[in-house]
């Protein structure tokens, strides 16, 4: 016997997550290959240890229940039909960075040698494995990340739209939106996150099934004030509607940026009926194309939805009723239930983050470099966080600062982001030192528009009283200048759409195309079977459920566009509603291929500088026509993707399609209701939105939506990119974002088995530094980095069914505790009269010298008074 010419089995790679296989005996005299799986693999496990038993299971992301499933399907399934199967998934996954890569290589092997399958006798474990991957694909999730989290059946008797669930919903929908919209305007803002709502959710739900009566009455069906136990599904409901609301909406940039006095000035703003009428408009628009975007970005299991993992994972620890022992790190096996690790894990990083959060605040902008020599305008311009470019290989001991989405994006996408930022810091850093666009006048990495003195740009200056730019007082008083990070931000984002369509159209073509023939079926061939690995298991599932009709959400794409032209046309707006109209153009265009990444990689691509530009040449000059049609022509599409993400949270737990459509309505009315009615509060307090405000409300958001609007709406693209102008270009973005997709899409062409290749993203690449936008830096990111080699490299390679049990579950305690921790300074430290703060170096190190002041210009400005062209030459 000899092992020189052994394969591996490719379900073991698959199911273990890529662990090393012993090689095979091979038959001498027949020549024979055959691959041995290990003692751990999930179907050969020795079932007398129970530890190993449980062990196994967790390495396919499986209950017991499953398992046995699996292996009899396994038994029932011909040799022919896996081969048709391994085939589609072979050219699904083809271009799949989340489909392991061996995987892959290893399925092409085998049916690129029909001798296999047309001999199983003499490979029955080459048989078996593909078999078995055969199965997986069609019933379950082809990704370990969705079975260790999603299971794969359903109770469809099981209460939902109970009165509990909406009571404690739209409760927390109030409470949410008010605390988060209030964090929005701090730096760092605090999220309370969907995850806090989780947690709140199951004691009051089980509170309520323990002593509420179980009184029934009919209403649009029967109705119980206590069906039962307070399930999976309630949960699931509430969690919905808290990720709708728990986060602040888009009218808190525009609103506080039309009226407060530091920006625009226009009193009609401060109005609560503006407020309401808009903020309608604004958060209701999205849910039609939403409805549109089922067959593309929800049913079809390449869309992962990687944020919405530890949503699942969550409700799933609070429901599952298994605690399986696992064996981790130290060689030990540990047996502590999800909840209690939840709950662990919450309350230390709630007691950890009042040392970031409160006690020891340089612990959060660990800018130690810069503290060294504070006033060094290069050190901070290299090293620091608030005023440089963050190049700090330990920049923060503050879990909240990276975000954490290093426990739930692949590993490929968070690297990819970090490469983008270390080369856009490069680039800024050349722009900056070269003075490049007199970018060496001003701090390096400012959010803010300045004049040619280096103060803010006083943009009332060179606007008449209609709030359009008069060209005269524009030429006596200064263009708009910008640093250099803000410059290059723009750069990258200019790639990123260009990027976007391409890489869509060179790798996703296919899949765009089943998902219109998914369409066309849906409304001509309704009796037509379709194929049992289109859709996988969780869309068959859904199928014994009541779609939500069609004309449901084509309502919904007419009901917001007349609370906005009532916002635009009752009010002294001096805007036209044609905004509204020609403003769903580009989303119309650009959604689906920025949705198809989103739901791939889990990072966002907003069409935010894309609109700016567009809207900037047909509104120059008009403020607030601009700022509507940058609302619809961008928000409409983020909109659109976040209440997808929900759809998909739905599609995971099997919640009825129209339970979850009334819940997704009712609770964006009362986040639309609540916000607006809180913005004259916020804007109330003492230096709201500027550097000496209280509490850190210094509103870099708002900030950023000001500059934005000088630059792309008052100023316009012509006068900024038009032929001799100072950022011209900067329009070469444009074109590099097809070039670099382009040349990667011709190497994945020539080197198809490369595994550095697989693991690029361009995309990802570019939206690193579009991601993490000025004023924010590699600081904020590379946290997510480390987190993420520990636990997808490192955990997950060695202790997989640790990893499968706790990942998930830690990342949502820890969000939970920042956000409970935040809640507690804010509102029983900071807030009450004379609140009480800490007088001491370790909080104020970071307030001192250039890094304080966010950063420092490199150049002084010219005894002339100003740097730049002159006053009056401006063409």
């Amino acid at each position: 016997m000899s092992d020189s010419d052994s394969i591996r089995a490719a379900p073991a790679t698959y199911l273990e997550d890529e662990k090393n296989l012993h090689d095979a005996d091979v038959d001498d005299s027949k020549g024979t290959k055959d691959a041995a799986i290990t003692n751990t693999h999930v179907l050969e496990v020795d079932h007398n240890g129970f530890e190993k038993k449980a062990e196994a299971v967790l390495e396919i992301g499986t209950n017991e229940e499953e398992l046995a499933r699996l292996e009899a399907s396994i038994e029932v399934m011909s040799i022919e039909r896996a081969v048709v199967i391994l085939k589609q998934l072979a050219e699904m996954h083809r271009d799949d960075q989340n489909f392991p890569s061996d995987l892959l290589h290893e399925i092409n092997d085998f049916l690129e040698d029909p001798s296999i399958a047309a001999n199983p006798d003499m490979y029955p474990k080459v048989i078996r494995a593909m078999k078995l991957e055969a199965v997986l694909a069609t019933e379950n999730s082809p990704y370990v990340e969705v079975r260790v989290n999603v299971d794969p059946t359903d109770d469809p008797t099981m209460p939902v739209s109970t009165i509990r669930a909406w009571f404690i919903g739209i409760i927390f929908c109030a409470i949410g939106t008010f605390i988060d919209t209030l964090f929005a305007f701090r730096n760092p803002s605090i999220s309370i996150g969907t995850n806090v709502a989780q947690l709140a959710a199951y004691p009051i739900g089980t509170f309520f099934a323990r002593v509420l009566p179980d009184w029934r009455f009919r209403f649009f069906g029967e109705h119980s004030l206590n069906p039962g136990p307070f399930n999976r599904k309630e949960h699931m409901l509430i969690s919905i509607m808290a990720n709708l609301t728990f986060t602040a909406p888009y009218t808190f940039y525009i609103v506080p940026v039309q009226a407060m006095t530091q920006y625009f000035n226009m009193p009609f703003a401060f109005e609560r009926g503006y407020q309401i009428l808009i903020s309608l408009a604004v958060n209701l628009f999205g849910y039609g194309m939403a409805g549109l975007l089922r067959r593309f970005l929800v049913y079809p299991s390449s869309a992962i939805w990687p944020g919405s993992l530890s949503t699942v994972a969550l409700v799933k620890a609070f429901h599952s009723g298994i605690n399986e022992p696992v064996k981790g790190p130290f060689n030990r096996t540990y047996k502590a239930s999800r909840e209690k690790i939840f709950l662990v894990g919450m309350i230390v990083m709630f007691c950890y983050y009042m040392f970031p959060g409160f006690i020891f605040q340089a612990l959060s902008a660990f800018s130690w470099m810069t503290w060294i020599a504070p006033d060094n305008v290069n050190l901070t311009a290299v090293t620091g966080i608030y005023g440089g470019m963050g190049l700090n290989p330990w920049p923060t001991f503050d879990y909240n600062l990276s975000g954490g989405s290093g426990l739930y994006l692949p590993t490929y996408s968070v690297v990819n982001q970090v490469a983008g930022l270390l080369v856009a810091a490069c680039i800024i850093l050349a722009v900056w030192y070269t003075n490049t666009w007199n970018t060496g006048y001003l701090p390096i990495n400012s959010n803010g528009t300045f004049d040619n003195t280096g103060g803010s740009y006083n943009v009332t200056a060179i606007l008449n009283s209609k709030g359009a730019l008069d060209e005269g007082l524009y030429q006596a008083y200064s263009k708009p200048f910008f640093g250099a990070g803000y410059i290059v931000y723009n750069m990258w984002a200019f790639a990123s759409y260009t990027a976007a369509f391409s890489y869509v159209f060179l790798f996703h073509r296919k899949d765009i195309a089943r998902g219109f023939k998914g369409v066309y079926r849906s409304f001509f061939k309704h009796d037509e079977e379709e194929d049992n690995l289109e859709e996988d298991i969780h869309y068959r599932l859904m199928k014994v459920y009541r779609e939500v009709p069609e004309w449901h959400y084509l309502l919904l794409l007419i009901l917001p566009i007349a609370f906005g032209c009532a916002a635009v046309a009752g009010y002294p707006t001096n805007a036209t509603v044609g905004a509204l109209f020609y403003g769903l153009i580009m989303p119309a265009v650009l959604i689906l291929p920025i949705g198809i990444i989103q739901s791939v990689t889990g990072i966002p691509v907003a069409l935010n500088i894309l609109a700016d530009i567009i809207g900037g040449v047909i509104n120059a000059g008009h403020v607030n026509s601009f700022i509507y049609f940058k609302c619809w022509a961008y928000l409409s599409s983020w909109q659109a993707l976040s209440f997808v993400g929900d759809l998909k949270l739905a599609h995971y737990a099997k919640i009825p399609p129209r339970i979850t459509f009334w819940a997704q309505i009712a609770a964006t009315f009362v986040y639309a209701i609540i916000s607006s009615l809180e913005y004259n509060f916020i804007m109330g307090i003492s230096d709201v939105c500027t550097e000496d405000a209280s509490f850190r409300f210094t509103c870099p958001y708002q900030t950023s939506f000001y500059s934005a609007t000088i630059f792309w709406g008052v100023i316009s693209p012509k006068k900024l990119f038009g032929p001799g102008q100072q950022y011209n270009m900067m329009l070469l973005g444009f074109p590099l974002g097809f070039v670099a997709v382009g040349v990667y899409w011709a190497l994945r062409r020539k080197f198809p088995r490369s595994k550095f290749l697989r693991s690029v993203h361009p995309v990802a690449f570019i939206m690193g530094p579009v991601t993490t936008a000025t004023p924010y830096n590699l600081a904020y990111f590379i946290g997510n980095l480390y987190l993420n080699l520990f636990s997808f490299q490192y955990l997950r390679k060695h202790y997989l069914a640790f990893w499968a049990k706790w990942n998930y579950v830690i990342s949502a305690a820890f969000s939970c505790g920042i956000a409970i921790a935040g809640l507690f300074i804010f509102f029983a430290l900071e807030l009450p009269k004379g609140g009480l703060s800490i007088d001491w170096w370790g909080n104020n190190v970071v307030g001192l010298g250039c890094e304080g002041a966010g950063g420092c210009p490199r150049l002084p400005v010219p005894d002339v008074g100003y740097f730049g062209p002159a006053p009056g030459s401006y063409s």
